[in-house]
Formats: C-alpha cells, sequence, structure tokens
C-alpha cells in the first residue's frame, strides 16, 4: 500500500508561482512512476505531467514550458513548479503512483489562479 500526501497548493494571480509537493510512503520509492493530474470543476480528471523511476518527464501541451516535474528519491517526495500561471490552471491536483501495476492517488490539493 502507497499512501501519498500533497501540500503546496493556495491561491495565486495570473502569472505567479506556486510549487507543490508529494510525499509517498514505502521503501520501493525509487522505483515509482509518479505524476500529477488535475481536476477543475465540471472537467474530467487530465494528465499534467508524469515521471518515471529513470526520471524521464512527460508533459501536458497546455503546461509545457511553464510546468516542471521532479522527485527526490532521499526525501521520498515529487514536486510540480508551476511558472506563469493562468485561470485555467485553476483545478484540484492530485499526485498519482503506479506501482506493480497498482494505482495510487492521493486526496488532492487546490491550486485557484485569479485576481
Amino acid at each position: 500500500q502507497v499512501q501519498l500526501v500533497e501540500s503546496g497548493g493556495g491561491l495565486v494571480q495570473p502569472g505567479g508561482s506556486l510549487r507543490l509537493s508529494c510525499a509517498a510512503s514505502g521503501s520501493m520509492f525509487r522505483f515509482y512512476n509518479m505524476g500529477w493530474y488535475r481536476q477543475a470543476p465540471g472537467k474530467e480528471r487530465e494528465l499534467v505531467a508524469t515521471i518515471t523511476f529513470a526520471a524521464s518527464t512527460n508533459y501536458a501541451d497546455s503546461v509545457k514550458g511553464r510546468f516542471t516535474i521532479s522527485r527526490d528519491n532521499a526525501q521520498n517526495r515529487m514536486y510540480l513548479q508551476m511558472n506563469s500561471l493562468k485561470p485555467e490552471d485553476t483545478a484540484v491536483y492530485y499526485c498519482n503512483v503506479v506501482f506493480t501495476s497498482k494505482n495510487y492517488w492521493g486526496q488532492g490539493t487546490q491550486v485557484t489562479v485569479s485576481s
């Protein structure tokens, strides 16, 4: 069982930045394939970015050049640095782990981009 806890969300003005953090349990963290997803009101959950156990990354077109996903295997943490935020980035952001063919999700953290 993998437990995930997100933090770092909040209210930010357009053009601002936030850094999300995901703390994961388990001694096998370095083998996790991980990602960030988001869900806006009335919309389906969508992929934001992923990072494999080998640190290969992938981004949704809508966030390329603005968001950066990273991981710290020593701290069992994954991060999402979000720059140049737009109102359309407003959503609940979820941490995801895929390990041994199982999907694990955090409880989510709210990001609101508004003036």
